[in-house]
């Protein structure tokens, strides 16, 4: 077993291994732009490789790039296959090479999640988890129905739920986590409940409601995989933030291992990540060019003219915030708000717009209280 780490190791293994394929490759596709992993594709088909993409119906804003990219593989000589709409999303990724080796990946064949986010890809020829990987690629390539077999690959909305809480609930000592955003009552409250039992939690990422975890954001990078390393000893890594929909709505896949070095090189990682938020170094959020396969990533710069345009346009004593939104959003543009880290910022930015429109009006209101009491005295 091996782990490949985002962006450290790059690009560079998962075009060896399509490279190296003799008989097949079969890859689950969410998002995709990276042209060295289509340009490899494209090779192993013309040299006789049978390579199947099954891409998903739909991502948030990305559906006619995804439809390109059917077409592409077409002419590439590449079977497609497309995932059905009973799910929200169809979230996963993974690489099966020749029936034998399986990349299950944290990120999306994207450069902005292999060259400037953290994500994990582990590789195993752990004979089960590739049979599951096999039966689940067939299963969403026929639009059939997938019940898993392994607790240890979690697929959602399958066994997710079930697993990740028993994963959560073994802790006896310590939880290191990278996620964007856990939010699952549930989870939240085996945290809650391990938290109280003494076991130290770490938290990279961010943490839904009132839950008092010691929780820090991930500097120099952007935040993109889902990782829960348990006691030192045990590794989830996968696609499944801890939020319902993610849990219960959606197909992600992830692997819980427990081989020594790639647990050790997580642990590693994850305490480096935490000393480097810790030191207080402002999060980094690159600017990619737009490419087939991916919307355009906002750089901190573009969320701050979207914001810029937010709090001119802002002004809930003249006008409706409801009207003022829409105003604003008609000027910056609808697609810059298909990132949630913007939509997040938009939200901080009409809140502060409304509690500044307030003190100015409770301002206003005093000095014209004392103008109308200072002319009432003359």
């Amino acid at each position: 077993m091996k782990l490949i780490i985002q962006p450290a190791d790059g690009v560079g293994q998962i075009v060896a291994a399509i490279k190296r394929a003799k008989t097949r490759v079969e890859i689950a596709i969410f998002r995709f732009d990276h042209t060295d992993i289509e340009t490899a594709l494209k090779v192993a088909a013309e040299r006789g490789v049978k390579v199947t993409a099954l891409i998903a119906f739909a991502n948030r804003g990305g559906e006619q790039r995804l439809r390109r990219l059917e077409l592409r593989c077409l002419a590439a000589g590449i079977i497609v296959a497309r995932t059905s709409n009973d799910l929200s999303r169809y979230h996963d990724k993974y690489i099966l090479i020749d029936r034998r080796v399986l990349y299950m990946l944290s990120f999306n064949f994207t450069h902005l999640d292999i060259d400037h986010s953290r994500g994990f890809a582990v590789v195993t020829t752990h004979a089960n988890w590739v049979r599951e990987a096999a039966r689940l690629f067939r299963a969403d390539c026929t639009r059939s129905k997938y019940t898993p077999k392994a607790d240890t690959f979690v697929v959602s909305p399958g066994n997710a739920r079930k697993a990740l809480e028993a994963f959560l609930k073994g802790a006896k000592t310590q939880l290191l986590i990278y996620d964007p955003k856990i939010s699952d009552k549930g989870m939240l409250r085996i945290l809650h409940e391990r938290a109280k039992a003494g076991v130290e939690i770490k938290i990279i990422g961010s943490v839904g409601g009132r839950a008092q975890f010691n929780v820090q954001k991930l500097a120099g990078t952007r935040l993109h995989t889902r990782t829960i390393i348990r006691d030192r000893r045990r590794a989830f890594v996968g696609s499944q933030s801890l939020r319902a929909e993610e849990l219960d709505s959606r197909r992600e896949l992830g692997l819980i291992v427990q081989d020594a070095r790639v647990v050790k090189t997580l642990v590693g990682t994850f305490e480096s990540d935490w000393v480097t938020a810790d030191a207080g170094k402002p999060p980094a959020v690159p600017k990619a060019p737009e490419v087939e396969g991916e919307p355009v990533a906002v750089s901190v710069k573009d969320a701050e003219k979207a914001v810029q345009v937010f709090t001119k346009e802002l002004n809930p004593i003249a006008t409706s915030v409801k009207q003022a939104v829409r105003k604003a959003v008609a000027k910056a543009g609808e697609d810059v708000l298909n990132d949630d880290d913007i939509k997040d910022t938009m939200k901080k930015v009409v809140k502060s717009a409304v509690k500044e429109a307030v003190k100015e009006a409770v301002k206003d209101a005093k000095e014209a209280q004392v103008a109308r009491a200072s002319r009432r005295r003359r």
